[in-house]
């Protein structure tokens, strides 16, 4: 099916992957852009939330997708494995066939299990680079190779992280994902994107435990946790024409974290 023309009417596309939850980041972020009159390509992957402590939210595709036609968008739900080499390239052929050229691509989608160095695997510390890091790469890759302007429209957006006691091979293989978008906003600036990685500090997505909400609030001035919308807001505005001129930049919005 190819993609639909462009029209000075239609809505610009993003894809933001890893919306497997209707709590999650993910999902707060592709309704604040749908809200804002974006059409969203989103991917997910069921097994890693089968094997996470907070299990499958069934239905959650469809109720994302449902949220997002309420702010009038066009959606595409896409069930991917990013450790997989190709699913970069499907995830976006997807995305094309079904909604047209994306404009913005944010990424949420991460493997995240808690070990630190003395107690990861190799098969973790692969996956965890697989999905986290090499994905991602590709994901901007094929972003890269498909944008087609206009100049100044293109946005990349990545989550990371700055945790790596304890929990080793998510940090590390975030910290590599930062450089990616780095070099993304140099070696695509020709193309008119712009590129920036987002650390959105704790945000309690039902992943916590009561004792750790409590010691992560009291280290905030706010006296708080972050919550999704919080980095929707952030994100939302880095998508808008207004977020043109921030490039290359790891923003921490994690409320004074100290």
């Amino acid at each position: 099916m190819p993609a639909r023309p462009a029209a000075p009417a239609s809505r610009p596309v993003a894809l933001v992957t890893g919306v497997g939850r209707t709590v999650g980041i993910g999902a707060a972020i592709a309704a604040h852009l749908a809200a804002s009159g974006w059409d969203l390509a989103f991917s997910y992957w069921t097994p890693y939330d089968t094997r996470m402590p907070w299990g499958v939210e069934a239905g959650a595709a469809g109720a994302v997708a449902a949220q997002l036609a309420g702010h009038g968008a066009a959606t595409a739900a896409i069930e991917a494995d990013l450790a997989q080499a190709g699913a970069a390239e499907q995830v976006f052929d997807a995305a094309e066939r079904q909604l047209g050229p994306v404009t913005a691509l944010v990424m949420c989608h991460c493997e995240s299990v808690d070990s630190g160095l003395l107690d990861t695997t190799v098969e973790s510390f692969d996956r965890h680079f697989a999905v986290n890091t090499r994905a991602s790469w590709l994901l901007v890759r094929e972003f890269g190779r498909r944008f087609a302007g206009p100049y100044g429209t293109g946005r990349i957006v990545a989550l990371t992280s700055d945790h790596t006691v304890g929990n080793l091979p998510y940090g590390a293989s975030k910290g590599a994902l930062d450089r990616i978008v780095q070099a993304a906003a140099r070696e695509l600036a020709h193309l008119g994107v712009a590129a920036n990685a987002v650390n959105p500090g704790p945000v309690d997505t039902g992943w916590m435990t009561g004792q750790l909400r409590a010691e992560l609030a009291a280290q905030t001035p706010l006296g708080r946790l972050g919550t999704p919308q919080d980095t929707a807001d952030l994100v939302g505005f880095l998508c808008s024409p207004r977020g043109q001129w921030i490039n290359g930049q790891l923003l921490h919005s994690n409320g004074g974290l100290a």
